[in-house]
Order: C-alpha cells, then structure tokens, then sequence
C-alpha cells in the first residue's frame, strides 16, 4: 500500500504532498523534511529504493523516487508493494504531468495543484493503484476540462446578461420611441 506521495525540489520545498495514511500536520512536515534528507543526499546513479525513514514506518516501509531536473518524486510505501512496480507508476505520473503541461516544470505544479491532485487521484487512491495506463489517464483529464469549461460558461452566463442588457442602451431606446398621439379626452 502506498503511504504517502511527496514531491519536493532541490532545496527541500514541498511541492505536492499526498498522504494516504493520517498524519497530524506537524509530523507530515518531519517527515517530508527526514524523506528530504534520505533521498537528498544519494548520487544520482544509485538504486533508487532505500528503506523509510524512522517516521514513516522504519523497516516496514520503503522509498521509492525518482529525480527529474529540479524535483524528486517520492512514493512511500509499505513493504508489500513491488519497487519496479512502484518505480513504473512515478514514471506514469511523470509523462502524464509532462503531457497536461507540455514540459512539466516546478510552477506547474504551485500554479496547477488542483490539475496534480487530479491526475494522481486518477492514478491512485486511498493508497491503491487505480490506473497505470497514461492514454485511460489523459483521456480522464481531458473530459474534466471539457466540463471546466462548459461549467465556467455557465457561471459566466450572469456576466453575459449584464453586458447584453448594456449593449442594449435601454434609456437611449425609451427616448427613441414614438407614441401615438392620443386624443384629448376630458372627464
């Protein structure tokens, strides 16, 4: 079962973070800071499993990352999980961030967090592996922009009325209109 997704930058920021498991809030900080430290300071060309920190679960519990530029994407697990399994899944939602935000960078996921917490949520939830298949994702991603879009029509629809009422001139139209003479009656 996975634990926790953490995906932080070079200097230690978090970036996103998932857990799956309950944590208090002070305590998912250390343990994004322990996992920082873990993962930091291994050279790029060793394994990239190593055992969990004290925090996530000691013996029990594995580190599964990968480093892409300027940000590491760590999958806590337990040790039920297979590593090249999980290695596999970091690189899914890798391609399918670098296809949603074509070159997937660190501001696409400050400025897009809702977007990344999506597509992980198509990916896995609760812990389980729900998809692994990239086209099934991206497919998904691409019938909930259809809906944001058609949805922020709709919101947008007050804003449309407003205008068109403007652009009607109403009082200029009153002052244009021409009445028929009526005759004099007396009461």
């Amino acid at each position: 079962m996975i634990k926790a997704i953490l995906v932080f930058n070079n200097h230690g920021k978090p970036r996103m973070s998932k857990f799956y498991q309950y944590y208090p809030e002070d305590m998912q900080q250390q343990i994004i800071r322990e996992t920082f430290h873990l993962v930091s300071k291994r050279d790029d060309n060793v394994c990239n499993f190593l055992e969990g920190g004290s925090l996530i679960g000691g013996t029990d519990c594995k580190l599964i990352y990968r480093h892409y530029a300027t940000l590491y994407f760590v999958f806590c697990v337990d040790s039920s999980e297979s590593e090249l399994g999980i290695l596999d899944l970091v690189q899914v939602f890798v391609e399918t961030l670098d296809k949603c935000f074509e070159n997937v960078c660190e501001l696409d996921l400050i400025f897009h967090v809702d977007k990344v917490h999506y597509i992980l949520a198509e990916l896995c939830m609760g812990g389980m592996v729900l998809e692994t298949n990239m086209s099934e994702i991206m497919t998904r991603v691409e019938e909930q922009n259809k809906l944001e879009k058609s949805e922020a029509g709709i919101s947008a629809a007050p804003a449309r009325a407003v205008s068109a009422v403007k652009e009607m001139n109403i009082p200029q139209k009153f002052k244009d209109m021409k009445l028929p003479d009526l005759p004099n009656l007396k009461f």
